[in-house]
């Protein structure tokens, strides 16, 4: 699903070009759980950003289902991250003043869906994360357990063949940061591919694979 080939990436800080990634080769197969780990700076969130056609690279190639993404305009990646990829976020990013059933339906409002197809979708989605009993809740009456859950069902509603998760149980206690993995685990088991930063061992743990980077290199790719 995933190949990336000598994939670097800079930014300018006023007049100086630090660069983030200096070259990562990996692969990633369909129907994988992989984990990114490195310290503070290591360039984690930059690869997980291009990984999910949030950020573009400088240098080498990036393939997604055969599709060179290291070419694609603005629009080539929006259309990608909007059929092909999930997100889901350690702050949830939800919208604080509608109900937890509409901020999983936005995603299909810029695909044009129908209002009633919309909320059923949505409400399938939910069904799929056991949150559905809290559907017109606003965010502000769920945990941050029940957050998250309605985040991965808003990834989830154009059903992507890649979720992108940025330290998913960072803002949640660590029973709850069970839960989540333990979802995580069965929506791999689905059939979804799953790549994830965290920067915690033992949820690192339950994917099926570690890479770890180290000053914009991987400093080990390994199984768990």
């Amino acid at each position: 699903m995933i190949r990336m080939t000598d994939v670097q990436k800079s930014y300018r800080a006023g007049e100086i070009n630090l660069q983030v990634l200096k070259g990562i080769s990996l692969s990633i197969q369909a129907g994988e759980f992989v984990a990114i780990m490195g310290p503070s700076g290591s360039g984690k969130t930059t690869l997980l950003n291009i990984i999910g056609c949030l950020d573009s690279v400088d240098g080498g190639q990036y393939t997604l289902d055969e599709e060179p993404v290291d070419q694609a305009t603005d629009d080539d990646l929006a259309r990608i991250r909007n059929q092909h990829i999930g997100f889901v976020f350690q702050l949830f990013n939800l919208i604080p003043r509608i109900s937890a059933v509409r901020n999983v339906e936005l995603p299909l409002i810029y695909t044009g869906t129908p209002p009633a197809k919309r909320q059923q979708l949505a409400l399938d989605a939910m069904q799929r994360v056991a949150i559905a009993d809290r559907a017109q809740h606003t965010p502000s009456q769920l945990s941050g357990g029940q957050q998250q859950r309605v985040a991965i069902a808003r990834a989830l509603i154009n059903n992507p063949e890649l979720l992108v998760a940025d330290e998913p149980t960072g803002s949640l206690d660590s029973a709850t940061g069970l839960e989540i993995m333990a979802l995580f685990r069965e929506l791999n088991e689905a059939g979804t591919t799953i790549v994830m930063v965290t920067h915690e061992d033992h949820i690192a743990s339950h994917a099926g694979r570690i890479i770890r980077l180290k000053d914009g290199l991987i400093d080990t790719d390994v199984g768990t």
